[in-house]
């Protein structure tokens, strides 16, 4: 992923159908039609490139969600309903089909918006939006309950479970995998039979409102997916609290977590949560050093370090300690920054100047606390949002850098002697998303994976994320999974009948 090559000054041409979307001002997705929010506010989106404004979009707020509530319960209560399964999953598959239709423009509209490198927009974002929305479709004719034979005594009862569709599901996404995020959470919403208000991160709304129109087109009926953008404290705490909604899925900061806990108490909603996390990444001595080198890498500046499961935590057996820090660093030191619609980027700017605030504080506490800068340490360049990829060393269990979740391209490298003094390192954390372990050894491999606690352990691989398999963290990295079988426990209710015979 990293490869070096010359710079170019050479950038991407924009499609027109983006250069028109940005140049438009967009609006709010209601009942199937753009409309200005109530308000008639609108906000800048920036390019994180530049720090200047990219597009305007309309800003939604308390009546927006009221109007989006009702749309949102009229379908669920009409044409969504009568749909049978199979005709609700051929209209999400297409939704699927038309995101790989309209791969180059999504990947344009998401560079820009999110500063992520276009190459892995179109190779990662788009084709893994596309088969969420085909994995979820063949699961929208197998929503099956089961026959329970009772143990009642003197009786003959015939006793069976259903599970159905919860309602109206409000669904909270973040900035940094914007199409994705909404995949991840549309897909099983709509395959299990619920209809959604979606809220986009402020920082990038664009692919969202784009899908809603693509969904319209894959004849999904009005008012079955209604797209809000707006900002968290007025949009997002009115979705979390309105007595309309039935569910609300979040996925961000597990501080913003608990507020959304606290906004649904109001009427018991159900919530699911895919939160923070500070994931250990683990190279024995005996693991090959090329390939433990370039997975730490990959595991931390992916999409510049700004991944819930990023290995922001490297851990590497003491004899090996030099030479994979030294690996990582000498990584780190030949990515290019740039725009990501620059053919030779290899790291984008992070999506906004407040999260530049976040981690450049982040690298001032460490220093200030001790820690050693192996590379980096500070912001690149005058412009834009970028910062240099960063290994730190030196550093102690206590302190901000190795406690709290920085998002963004720095990574901790700590030694450790053996197997049980790494597996309480690894968990001592108040997250649970992610692990890494890389070593030749496979039973060991298994014998501390079943240690870790954490809802996803790779074994000589890092980031490997696919439409079956599930995601979700222990502890304060949230409640409930995303994707897999298991997310469609997250959409549906079960209900049991009984009969006496």
């Amino acid at each position: 992923m990293f490869i070096d090559r010359k710079p170019t000054l050479m950038t991407v041409t924009l499609e027109k159908s983006v250069e028109d979307f940005v140049a438009t001002p967009r609006q709010l997705f209601i009942d199937g039609r753009r409309v200005d929010a109530a308000s008639g506010k609108t906000f800048a989106t920036p390019n994180p490139a530049t720090g200047q404004p990219l597009a305007h979009v309309a800003e939604a707020d308390a009546e927006d969600v009221e109007r989006a509530v009702r749309a949102a319960r009229r379908a669920f209560e009409g044409p969504w309903s009568r749909l049978t399964a199979s005709e609700r999953g051929r209209m999400i598959w297409r939704i699927g089909d038309l995101i790989l239709e309209h791969t180059e423009e999504l990947a344009q509209l998401e560079s820009l918006d999110n500063g992520k490198p276009l190459a892995v927009a179109r190779a990662a974002d788009i084709p893994l939006a596309a088969d969420m929305f085909h994995y979820m479709a063949g699961w929208a004719t197998k929503i099956e309950g089961n026959t329970i034979a009772l143990s009642v005594p003197g009786a003959a009862f015939h006793a069976y479970t259903l599970r159905e569709p919860i309602g109206v599901i409000a669904q909270i996404i973040p900035w940094n995998f914007p199409l994705l995020m909404a995949a991840w959470k549309l897909a099983p919403a709509l395959a299990t039979g619920n209809t959604v208000i979606l809220k986009p991160a402020e920082q990038t709304p664009l692919t969202a409102l784009r899908l809603a129109e693509l969904i319209a087109q894959a004849g999904i009926p009005d008012g079955v997916v209604n797209v809000l953008p707006g900002y968290g404290e007025s949009a997002g705490a009115a979705l979390a609290a309105h007595d309309g909604v039935d569910k609300v899925a979040f996925t961000g900061s597990t501080e913003v977590g608990r507020l959304i806990v606290r906004a649904a108490a109001g009427n018991l909603k159900k919530v699911s949560l895919e939160l923070g996390g500070k994931s250990p990444n683990i190279v024995f001595d005996d693991a090959d050093p090329e390939i433990a080198v370039q997975g730490a890498a990959d595991a931390i500046f992916f999409n510049h370090g700004q991944c819930c499961v990023a290995g922001s935590r490297l851990f590497i057996q003491r004899d090996r300690f030099e030479q994979v820090v030294e690996g990582v660093a000498d990584i780190a030191r030949g990515i290019r920054l740039g725009s990501g619609l620059e053919p030779d980027t290899q790291m984008g700017p992070l999506v906004s100047a407040e999260q530049l605030q976040r981690v450049t504080g982040y690298l001032d506490a460490g220093r200030g606390e001790g820690a050693r800068t192996v590379v980096g340490g500070g912001r690149h360049g005058e412009q834009g949002y970028f910062v240099q990829p960063t290994v730190l060393t030196d550093t102690r269990p206590d302190m901000k850098v190795v406690r709290e979740e920085i998002f963004g391209p720095v990574v901790v490298a700590s030694p450790f002697s053996d197997l049980d003094e790494i597996a309480a390192q690894a968990n001592d954390t108040t997250y649970g998303l992610g692990a890494g372990i890389w070593t030749r050894d496979i039973s060991k491999a298994h014998a501390l994976a079943s240690k870790i606690r954490a809802g996803t352990v790779w074994i000589n691989c890092y980031n490997v994320f696919d439409a079956a398999l599930p995601f979700g963290g222990y502890k304060q990295s949230g409640w409930g999974r995303e994707m897999g079988h298991e997310v469609l426990e997250a959409y549906t209710e079960v209900k049991a009948v009984c009969t006496r015979l």
